[in-house]
């Protein structure tokens, strides 16, 4: 007879949580967080990427009462080190970013000592766990960018380390906020959730696995929708297109398309029992960036440590599925070759 399980829970998010509990690891980032100090100072780690200056512009821009008095006042500009499309634009975003008003530190220590709240913005993923501990010490709350890291590893353990510091965080792409994506997630106008489509740019950086660099836009939209509960996947791959399919346990399926040549958009559609909802067109970091301030406020986490951490397990299972020629995938997999030599 097949195993009952809570509802809600899954059977895919039942193997997940206990694969992390035989480890002793449970992510529930309930801190116990504390009112925030009258001090609102945001610093910034990492000025290689168009989002350090969109994001200080937006939330500098406000008035205090807007923004409940949060300000970008301090950045620290070394993000990659290798990745020369991102390396080449430090020297340019220092700049843009101190006509800002914002003080440029020589460390993270420093920056640390100087702020509150911090946005990890590195755009290499593989330097996310280094400079997100140094942040994790400090138990200031903290936003890990897209992609949160460049393996499921090193997210368990970063995730890990803010648990045991009861330090708040949370990752995510703007594209989780775009429009009707949170209203299909509640299933305002589709009912209960059958299925999705979700589509993005597949533009690959070889030093991370496929999907990371920028397909994660598309899957972070498409789990959005359909949330936990991915068993296992499938990835075909074509010229223009690459094609990953999830199958859920509640027997629905999800699809992402990357697409690599063509016109490059963001969008999907949601599948419901009482309806279908399209999803998009983008609408931009505002959304994001508010959802980061209210974080920042209340130490509420928007996006759960077991979501975050079935993307990314589910984008590395889609790398595992071209290395064996299209072939399922099972997630339970992909967490145990993750968590082989956790330490």
């Amino acid at each position: 007879m097949e195993k009952s399980y809570p509802k809600n829970l899954g059977r895919r998010s039942f193997v997940r949580q206990s694969i992390l509990a035989g480890l002793g690891l449970s992510f529930s980032l309930r801190p116990g967080f504390t009112s925030p100090s009258e001090r609102r100072h945001i610093g910034i780690i990492g000025l290689d990427t168009s989002h350090c200056i969109a994001f200080t512009k937006f939330i500098n821009a406000l008035s205090k009462d807007e923004t409940d008095g949060f300000r970008v006042v301090a950045a620290y500009p070394k993000g990659s080190r290798d990745i020369e499309s991102s390396v080449s634009r430090i020297p340019q975003y220092t700049k843009e970013i101190q006509e800002m008003g914002v003080v440029i530190v020589n460390s993270i220590e420093d920056l640390l000592l100087q702020t509150d709240f911090i946005l990890l913005e590195t755009n290499d993923g593989r330097l996310h766990l280094e400079q997100a501990t140094q942040v994790l010490e400090s138990g200031k709350p903290l936003f890990i960018d897209k992609p949160m890291t460049a393996s499921l590893a090193d997210a368990i353990k970063i995730f890990s380390k803010a648990e045991k510091k009861k330090t708040p965080l949370f990752s995510s792409s703007s594209l989780r906020y775009c429009p009707g994506a949170q209203e299909s997630r509640k299933g305002e106008d589709t009912g209960e959730i059958l299925g999705a489509e979700t589509y993005s740019p597949l533009i690959i950086e070889p030093t991370h696995p496929d999907l990371f660099w920028y397909g994660i836009h598309g899957v972070e939209l498409l789990f959005t929708i359909m949330q936990t509960g991915c068993l296992s996947v499938r990835r075909l791959s074509a010229t223009h297109t690459d094609l990953v399919t999830g199958q859920w346990d509640g027997d629905q399926i999800g699809t992402f398309r990357g697409i690599k040549q063509g016109f490059h958009d963001y969008g999907g559609i949601a599948f419901g029992k009482t309806g279908i909802q399209h999803l998009g067109p983008y609408a931009g970091y505002a959304p994001l960036v508010n959802t980061i301030l209210r974080f920042f406020n209340t130490g509420e986490v928007p996006v759960s440590p077991d979501e975050t951490l079935d993307i990314l397990a589910f984008m590395e299972a889609a790398d595992e599925s071209k290395k064996r020629g299209g072939e399922w995938i099972s997630l339970k997999e992909i967490f145990q070759k993750a968590l082989k030599n956790f330490g």
